[in-house]
């Protein structure tokens, strides 16, 4: 007769399948893709400006049993922001209905560069208590490049039930920001690139200022991300990059940039180096620079 599985032996079999490192590789998803537990968001999401659509794209071809993840479908659609965090309740909902249960692996995904919209959806999971997933590292370019298998039916995938919990520590907002500016406890990483950081250039959304936070300091994204391969750099250069930009690892940092896209991508990378507590300012400089109240810093 066989026993019941006893508790201990249940957690160490839950424990089993999380994930050890918030990236996994192409190698690794082909192996195990198609496993029970194990979810696929193709994350594929572009500006207005760009003339570029995510799911369009994803309709033309995707990783086998990936469903798409829209950001601006799964956000607050009664903030005028761009993207903005839903309710806890919304996010559970759309996710059991993207076929996603509160035990299960999730993987994200998308075309640009290897991050960026995955980087969003990673943290919003994260933000919203379901700290197992991970973001396949170097996207779809790679995945293609390796001439892995792709399918282009979409995928329609039986709801499941989804917990959501909010971790504020992971959320910053407006007036959390404007208090650190009178206080600086936390680190500024604005992860955009330098010359709209240094208030040179125009951005694609139409902000009042530009500029960026005082005390910020610039680390872009991209500086994050190998140029060919659209893989996070490895940890002893992402440490470097941090260390030469004078962040202190040993403090808290927040992170932000155009719209709180492009930022999740570092906390993603400070998460990999062992910070996994790095916070992201979700109104970013969308909110931030249409404020009237919010003090600007340029370049000298």
């Amino acid at each position: 007769m066989t026993s019941a599985s006893s508790p201990a032996v249940e957690s160490l079999a839950a424990e089993s399948l999380a994930f050890a490192s918030p990236l996994v590789g192409t190698e690794w998803l082909a192996a195990h893709i198609g496993e029970p537990d194990l979810r696929i968001l193709d994350c594929t999401w572009h500006h207005v400006s760009t003339n570029l659509d995510g799911r369009t794209q994803y309709r033309g071809r995707h990783l086998p049993g990936a469903v798409h993840f829209d950001i601006d479908h799964v956000a607050d659609k009664a903030n005028p922001l761009p993207h903005m965090l839903p309710t806890a309740a919304d996010f559970a909902t759309k996710m059991g209905l993207l076929g996603i249960g509160t035990g299960d692996r999730v993987v994200v995904y998308d075309r640009l560069y290897g991050g960026s919209a995955a980087g969003r959806a990673w943290w919003m999971f994260r933000a919203f208590g379901h700290d197992n997933v991970a973001l396949l590292d170097g996207g779809f370019g790679k995945w293609i490049k390796e001439k892995r298998e792709t399918e282009m039916s979409p995928v329609r995938p039986e709801p499941k039930s989804f917990t959501a919990t909010l971790a504020p520590g992971l959320v910053r907002d407006l007036i959390q920001m404007k208090a650190n500016v009178l206080n600086p406890v936390e680190q500024v990483v604005d992860a955009r690139g330098p010359a709209k950081f240094e208030g040179t250039q125009e951005d694609v959304f139409p902000f009042k200022k530009l500029g960026h936070i005082p005390n910020a300091i610039n680390v872009p994204w991209a500086d994050l991300v190998h140029p060919e391969t659209g893989a996070l750099q490895p940890p002893a250069v992402l440490a470097a990059r941090f260390a030469a930009a004078g962040i202190d690892l040993t403090r808290p940092v927040v992170a932000t940039c155009a719209s709180g896209i492009t930022s999740c991508m570092v906390a993603l990378a400070l998460h990999v180096l062992g910070h996994p507590d790095a916070a992201v300012y979700d109104g970013s400089w969308a909110e931030w620079g249409l404020a009237e109240d919010t003090p600007v810093a340029v370049a000298a």
